[in-house]
């Protein structure tokens, strides 16, 4: 075998009871059967980087040299990937994109937002600014999931806010500004959580874009990035302002203040202790990206990838894409619906089995669904293997 040891040799079995039903030949596996939307794919070269720096980097002080270098180089190699223009900066802190919706909450959004919902990860930001009690009635535009919705514009908004990538379906949406909301002075807040570094964006569309760095940037949860237009700097710093007045309502903690996470970021720190080795990966992963084109390559490389997941499954007997919209199926994670003759759980169990890992459709949608993540450290050829395994495994089921 290669590096993809059946599960029970590393003990997943105990988790996972082995069916004994399907053996997949050694020569139709990926060389790498990692193909989860996150927390996804660590490239081998990420951790060997880790591994020659861990003297100076584990272990050491976040506020020192070392690791301030390496948060330089993400803010610096962020800048690149996504061509920012001038005026727009990097901020980053510690929590993950969920908890950029509470620093969105309390930092961002004025007193009213909109919100374009269409499956799970969408729904909670929603969910998140209905819960403020210093934000008015939240306007909710919501489709079906496998379609996505766009805010409409509102006179009595200040915020129109939706995701890039909806992870749990598997759909794209596009990014430009609603008519009429740079006039009105609206931020547009984007969810770039499962897109960013995958799909492309025009960075000037939006005034916020954050994301988590466990999908295409082959790292860990626990950390939150954010590109930030000069509006949303100015909004930030204005709300924050106000918070502090007397009488206010409006309750902002430190760990909340995008203002302060700014602050930090421009010392290339972050407001309390994060994961170096976390940083690490990421910063790895962004220079492996920039040097391997930028963004038109990773954006080319997850589109071949995922040409092939759906192309396999218009020609499969069993298989079919489950956003039938192809201008807004995602090219970075991939949903297939599995007909109801074959029970998706057996085939993922199958899969498991043989090391191939993380293709169940997510949990709360609840069909019978294969997800995969094609993120850029994701080889398309072993995507094309997939579709072999998946190929043989119903043909023994």
């Amino acid at each position: 075998m290669r590096g993809h040891p059946r599960q029970q040799s590393i003990g997943v079995d105990m988790v996972f009871p082995m069916t004994n039903t399907v053996e997949i030949p050694d020569a139709l596996l990926p060389e790498d059967g990692r193909f989860g939307s996150g927390p996804s794919k660590i490239r081998r070269a990420q951790i060997e980087s880790l591994e020659s720096e861990w003297k100076t980097l584990l272990g050491t002080s976040h506020r020192q040299q070392p690791v301030r270098q390496v948060v330089a180089s993400i803010r610096t190699g962020l800048a690149e990937l996504f061509s920012l223009p001038e005026g727009y900066e990097v901020a980053l802190g510690n929590g993950g994109a969920s908890a950029f919706w509470s620093i969105a909450c309390a930092s961002l959004i004025e007193h009213k937002a909109a919100f374009g919902v269409y499956g799970s990860f969408s729904r909670k930001f929603a969910q998140e600014a209905a819960g403020a009690p210093f934000i008015d009635e939240t306007v909710v535009f919501e489709s079906d999931p496998g379609t996505y919705r766009i805010p409409d514009f509102r006179e009595d908004v200040d915020a129109y806010c939706w995701a890039h990538n909806e992870t749990s379906t598997g759909v794209a949406a596009p990014i430009m500004r609603v008519a009429g909301s740079a006039a009105q002075g609206a931020l547009t807040i984007i969810d770039g959580t499962s897109a960013a570094g995958a799909l492309g964006i025009d960075i000037t569309q939006a005034d916020v874009y954050y994301f988590s760095p466990q999908k295409a940037f082959g790292a860990d949860g626990g950390l939150w990035f954010a590109l930030l237009s000069p509006a949303a700097i100015e909004r930030a710093a204005r709300i924050e302002a106000e918070a502090k007045r007397p009488g206010s309502k409006r309750w902002i903690p430190s760990f909340l203040s995008l203002s302060t996470a700014l602050s930090n970021s421009r010392k290339e720190q972050t407001l309390n202790t994060p994961s170096v080795s976390n940083l690490a990966l990421m910063s790895q992963q962004i220079a492996w990206m920039n040097d391997n084109g930028g963004m038109q390559w990773t954006q080319a490389r997850c589109s071949e990838s995922a040409a092939k997941l759906y192309s396999w499954a218009e020609r499969s007997s069993f298989a079919s894409p489950f956003v039938k919209d192809e201008q807004a199926r995602s090219n970075s994670v991939v949903t297939i619906d599995i007909d109801d003759r074959h029970s998706a759980d057996q085939i993922i169990a199958a899969l498991r089995e043989n090391g191939i890992v993380d293709t169940a459709g997510y949990r709360k949608l609840g069909r019978n669904q294969l997800r995969v993540g094609v993120f850029p450290s994701v080889e398309p050829s072993d995507v094309e293997k997939l579709t072999q395994c998946i190929d043989y495994v119903v043909d023994r089921l």
